[in-house]
């Protein structure tokens, strides 16, 4: 339906340059910008799992002529949301009444876990939509029994498996409201080949990525209060939504078994909601893979849920509405305004914490900050490290920031050497490079400066190893994550001070000297 969409771009383009790019963003942005062949490259080394976004991506930044930047980079993002939005409140018309879908589609494009991936350079608003279309497409499929609809079913579905593997979790959601369905035979085989095909095409990939997991080694075992936050991020993070969404998800249960064969609104919203995050927290358990925007595209099965909840409560005080009063008609848009206006309400609840999402201190950090302080205080020629070698993420998102500093560590660009951030040096080379400097800027992660970090790489030992030995701190700025930081070698005969702590700063006694800068926020 129109009205969502329009709600969900409206919200989606609200503020969408926010000034900066965060890190996985920037690998989206820099990945995208090399040729097909280089990114290929890539894929056999990292990423696999988001390979067909970056192709895609390609073709979107190619499609400015110019230097691309975020809004460009985002849109993708928002116009998939905007999609959802259309299809949820069609899954709804569909299954239930139109207002059911009108106010499902509404409640989606409101939440602020929606607007937050709408906003975001990566796949997750684009799987989301593929999950929801081929949700419908299920819908249809078992309605009509078609072969074509159960290969577009298969297609749609394959493409979003495609986009991130663990959108095949969605298969799960499927079969449960089969299940819940009571569908035949026929349709169960059916549906099994297109579930086959999806799993078969989708091998290779996790063949290749799981030979990458090293990529998610940070992630942890979820447990209770994980889940209890995700439902929080699905039905509404403040109390007075949450609750009252929680009450109408639960009222929206009670027509979850239709008739032999037929699918219910409930019997496709609740298994959408929680089988796929329920899965993928099980799992974690074992190997931790779980992470929220991971199933982004369950939240779906939350507002239908709501929705349907609400609706219930409308044919009751529809009933109860003096028969003289009105036109059934009338008593129909009335009831279907008030359900807008409440989320309206639920919008203007939930308006502080979609206006705080949309600065860039909410992200994990701001490769933007970062590589605006280092174009105030670097010059051309100055030397520059980074620790660990991905800190290099700020330059290679913006280049111009960086422009004519001297990248010591870099042996080959990651376009080239088929890495997402460059090959470096050996340790031989590194402390010759650094042999002839008088000072060196350093751009670090800041868990690289807690006491006791060890680096795995001889190259990242060799840059701690040089700069602690041979040269002293003067100088500190500390932008979220990332600490850019000064180290100049001792004056001989005299002493060095070892100068700044984040906030302070003493200018550098050379010709043109320059000022500390200290972060532009905490």
């Amino acid at each position: 339906m129109a009205a969502p969409a329009a709600v969900m771009l409206a919200v989606g383009f609200w503020g969408l340059h926010r000034g900066g790019m965060w890190r996985d963003e920037a690998v989206t942005y820099q990945v995208a910008r090399r040729t097909v062949p280089q990114i290929w490259l890539l894929l056999h080394d990292v990423d696999a799992v988001h390979g067909l976004y970056y192709l895609l991506m390609h073709f979107v930044l190619s499609a400015d002529p110019g230097h691309p930047g975020e809004v460009v980079l985002r849109l993708p993002s928002v116009c998939a949301a905007a999609g959802t939005a259309g299809l949820v409140a069609a899954l709804g018309s569909r299954l239930a009444r139109p207002r059911v879908g009108l106010w499902a589609g509404l409640l989606y494009a409101v939440t602020p876990l929606v607007g937050h991936y709408a906003q975001e350079g990566r796949s997750y608003a684009l799987v989301a939509a593929g999950a929801t279309g081929a949700t419908l497409l299920l819908v249809r499929a078992v309605r009509e029994e078609g072969r074509r609809a159960w290969w577009w079913y298969g297609a749609v579905l394959g493409v979003t498996c495609w986009l991130h593997e663990f959108a095949v979790l969605l298969l799960l959601a499927h079969a449960g409201t089969l299940a819940l369905a009571r569908s035949s035979g026929r349709v169960w085989r059916r549906w099994g080949c297109a579930a086959g095909g999806v799993g078969l095409s989708l091998l290779p990939m996790v063949v290749v990525s799981h030979g990458q997991s090293a990529q998610v080694a940070w992630l942890r075992e979820p447990d209770v209060e994980t889940a209890q936050e995700l439902l929080r991020q699905y039905l509404g993070p403040t109390d007075r939504v949450y609750w009252v969404c929680l009450a109408l998800g639960l009222l929206g249960l009670t027509r979850l078994v239709g008739r032999r064969g037929e699918v219910t609104l409930a019997a496709v919203a609740l298994p959408l909601a929680v089988l796929p995050p329920v899965a993928l927290m099980l799992a974690s358990q074992f190997t931790p893979l779980y992470v929220d925007r991971y199933v982004l595209y369950a939240l779906a099965g939350a507002p239908l849920l709501v929705a349907l909840g609400a609706d219930q409560i409308a044919r009751v005080l529809g009933r109860l509405w003096s028969r003289g009063a009105q036109a059934a008609p009338s008593r129909s848009h009335a009831l279907t305004l008030a359900g807008v206006l409440a989320v309206l309400l639920a919008f203007t609840h939930q308006l502080p914490l979609l206006r705080a999402d949309r600065v860039p201190g909410t992200r994990p950090d701001d490769l933007g900050a970062v590589a605006a302080a280092v174009a105030r205080v670097l010059r051309p020629g100055d030397p520059v490290l980074f620790l660990p070698a991905h800190a290099r993420g700020a330059e290679l998102a913006y280049p111009a920031d960086f422009k004519a500093t001297r990248d010591v560590a870099l042996a080959e660009p990651g376009a080239e050497s088929g890495t997402l951030y460059g090959r470096e040096v050996g340790v031989g080379t590194l402390r010759r490079r650094l042999a002839g400097a008088d000072e060196v800027w350093a751009v670090m992660e800041k868990y690289a400066l807690v006491s006791g970090y060890r680096p795995r790489l001889g190259t990242e030992r060799a840059k701690f190893a040089v700069l602690n030995q041979q040269f002293v701190l003067r100088e500190e700025m500390v932008i979220d994550r990332i600490a850019v930081r000064l180290y100049v070698r001792p004056i001989r005969g005299g002493s060095e001070e070892s100068g700044l702590q984040a906030g302070g700063g003493r200018s550098r006694p050379r010709g043109g000297s320059r000022t500390s800068t200290t972060a532009p926020r905490p």
